[in-house]
């Protein structure tokens, strides 16, 4: 029961993460966010695809028949970001990224509380 109770909590707050990550495309970027992308090696053409992949992967989650695949969707993800960092010299960035990569693992680990039915 706790082991549900935990994934379903982690599944809201993996969907908040990746829906306001995701949804931060269609809005104007500041200077900083530009900077930090342009540091990475990613244009906008690749922002917007990421951020569309991350709200995917988000609402992929919700459900028990596309929960594995949105999990590893959303892990493959940050896996790419920091590798670009690291590429770059950017291992504060890359580190920072290591709970938010844990997440996705710890559900797939979990699996989803209605796999079963409520």
């Amino acid at each position: 029961m706790a082991a549900r109770i935990i994934s379903g909590l982690l599944i809201l707050v993996s969907f908040y993460i990746g829906v306001s990550h995701g949804s931060r495309v269609f809005q104007k970027p500041s200077a900083e966010y530009i900077e930090m992308m342009t540091a990475l090696g990613i244009t906008d053409t690749i922002r917007t695809m990421l951020g569309v992949c991350s709200i995917l992967a988000a609402v992929l989650i919700l459900f028990p028949k596309t929960f594995f695949i949105g999990n590893v969707l959303r892990a493959e993800l940050l896996i790419v970001m920091m590798s670009l960092a690291l590429k770059t010299g950017n291992y504060k960035f890359a580190l920072i990224e290591i709970p938010f990569l844990l997440m996705p693992l710890a559900l797939i680990y979990l699996g989803h509380p209605f796999k079963n039915g409520i």
